[in-house]
């Protein structure tokens, strides 16, 4: 399935409507307008701080320029939506050595395991070797969901018994995929409830075990966002944050809830960039970031 930033946003854009017609229909900005805004940017999640910010940067730009009208007005907050975003900017995939290590982290639900099957299938079909670390042993279920996905995603398996040790398999399957030449790993972890210090410490041990294994050893690691769950989510990733080295954000499920201002949160706040959006169910329904894109889609009327 295609899916754009529009069919993405179109639940955040729809809460924004009110405002965003308002905005675009005047002849001139007005007060009353600019605080409508405000409070709209603070309904989808961008944070009440941001929100303020990125009205009075577009409000100020707006007084020193000759045109006053309202669509202008909305051409400014998409520069300031864009500006926030641009700094953290990043591919999907950064060129690295092989085998190229991503480990995935986030809690239950958030659509990990099937998002870890989406990146394989994407580095599959640009000619990639790719072999999957089924690392979340404490579900057998687990291990043959992603057993599966693998399948579907046309990529190598590793696996070990139920009740394995979660570090052990990370550090065997990049000893396999050195000696297989696989010029990625892709890691699967157990969910992780973020309140929970002991299995934040079992993270780090399987980042040590892989950085035993290959030193610089994962290259990446990814936390995968539930975007629906809003601004609780950055309480998620600044406990992951403070467990491991994060270096990227995939946002699921924004296409099925208002709180696409999310995006902006994390990127100002967490200093985490979004590389990726999930947009679907299906092995191939992933986005790749893209700030101008995300800024136009979302005030489009």
């Amino acid at each position: 399935m295609n899916v754009d930033f529009l069919t993405v946003l179109s639940r955040t854009r729809a809460a924004l409507s009110s405002a965003l017609s308002h905005l675009a229909g005047r002849r001139e900005e007005t007060e009353t307008v600019w605080e409508e805004w405000s409070a709209a940017l603070v309904q989808v999640d961008i944070g009440v701080r941001l929100a303020g910010e990125l009205t009075a940067k577009a409000r100020a730009a707006a007084a020193l320029s000759r045109d006053r009208t309202g669509a202008a007005a909305r051409r400014f907050l998409e520069e300031e939506i864009t500006r926030v975003l641009t700094p953290g900017a990043r591919p999907l995939f950064r060129p690295s050595p092989p085998p190229r290590v991503i480990l995935a982290v986030g809690v239950n639900g958030t659509g990990k395991t099937t998002t870890l099957a989406k990146l394989a299938r994407r580095l599959q079909r640009e000619g990639e070797k790719v072999l999957l670390a089924a690392c979340d042993t404490y579900r057998a279920a687990a291990i043959e969901q992603l057993e599966i996905l693998a399948k579907r995603a046309g990529a190598d398996l590793m696996r070990q018994e139920y009740g394995s040790d979660p570090a052990a398999v990370a550090y065997d399957a990049l000893r396999a995929a050195l000696s297989r030449r696989h010029a990625s790993l892709l890691i699967d972890t157990a969910g992780r409830l973020h309140t929970r210090s002991d299995l934040r410490e079992e993270l780090r041990k399987i980042a040590r075990a892989l950085g035993k294994a290959l030193p610089g050893a994962p290259q990446e690691i990814f936390l995968i966002l539930d975007g629906s769950v809003g601004q609780n989510g950055l309480k998620q990733a600044e406990a992951f944050a403070q467990a491991v080295p994060l270096t990227g954000v995939i946002l699921t499920k924004l296409d099925g809830t208002a709180r696409g201002g999310i995006v902006l949160a994390v990127q100002e706040s967490l200093h985490l960039p979004v590389v990726a959006l999930g947009t679907g169910e299906g092995i191939d329904d992933l986005l790749d970031f893209d700030p101008r894109s995300f800024a136009r889609a979302l005030l489009q009327i």
